[in-house]
């Protein structure tokens, strides 16, 4: 029997893809992003297991909305790509039986060769560059960058679908030259349908609270409508964003 290690599932996304999707939050991650939202997912070990058939059944209920809204699923974490195996018989399965819209939302912290099967299941994947410069990476991470730009680099060789987002946050990745350096990297890159600059936020605080830790951003601000708005005129997509958004 096919088990994943489920953190937990929303029924009715509308941000995480086109349309309504049923997304799944896979347990277990390796990277400790400063402002991660849901700590409680990094744990290796916790969450709870859940079979295939399981999944599949929290799914069937809603099938209709998701198929007539131009939705589907999306696998998320956590990372979801730590666990390719179950996400890849996953994307198969709801394929098979009802044809839906498969999306995979994941940091890149993998290498396309080694998840090929899964990404050929894939329909879109969500890809999460958070910083440019590997020195900062590392800081904001605790991770390099050079296996998340390798992906994106996969997906853009192999023209897969992809949508980039890029999470801004005052004095950690909004420097006018790392910003012009993330443009020129995604201007060269193909199969991108979509870029989105996510404006931080605090809403995660209480889960890191919780568990007891110390939030390590307590004092950074989310940026503003014209800080948002300077990124995306230094990061240059400029008339490319409005073509990928009609």
């Amino acid at each position: 029997m096919i088990t994943g290690h489920i953190h937990s599932l929303e029924t009715f996304g509308t941000v995480d893809g086109p349309g309504i999707r049923f997304v799944l939050f896979m347990q277990g991650c390796l990277l400790k992003c400063k402002y991660c939202h849901n700590p409680d997912t990094w744990d290796l070990t916790g969450g709870k297991d859940m079979s295939l058939e399981e999944v599949l059944a929290e799914i069937e209920p809603y099938v209709n909305y998701y198929r007539s809204s131009g939705g589907g699923i999306t696998v998320s974490g956590g990372e979801a790509t730590l666990q390719a195996h179950f996400v890849t018989e996953l994307f198969r399965e709801v394929k098979k039986r009802w044809g839906l819209h498969t999306t995979l939302d994941t940091n890149g912290y993998n290498e396309g060769d080694k998840i090929k099967d899964l990404l050929d299941v894939t329909d879109l994947v969500l890809l999460d560059l958070k910083h440019i410069d590997n020195e900062k990476h590392i800081e904001l991470t605790g991770k390099p960058n050079e296996r998340m730009l390798k992906m994106a680099e996969w997906l853009s060789d192999h023209n897969r679908a992809m949508w980039i987002r890029h999470v801004l946050v005052p004095g950690i990745n909004d420097e006018e030259e790392d910003l012009l350096r993330l443009g020129r990297f995604v201007g060269k890159l193909n199969g991108v349908e979509k870029f989105e600059i996510l404006p931080y936020h605090q809403m995660g605080i209480y889960k890191w609270e919780a568990l007891k830790w110390k939030y390590p951003l307590e004092n950074v601000p989310s940026p503003t409508d014209e800080e948002v708005q300077r990124a995306y005129d230094l990061i240059g997509l400029g008339s490319k964003q409005k073509v990928l958004e009609s």
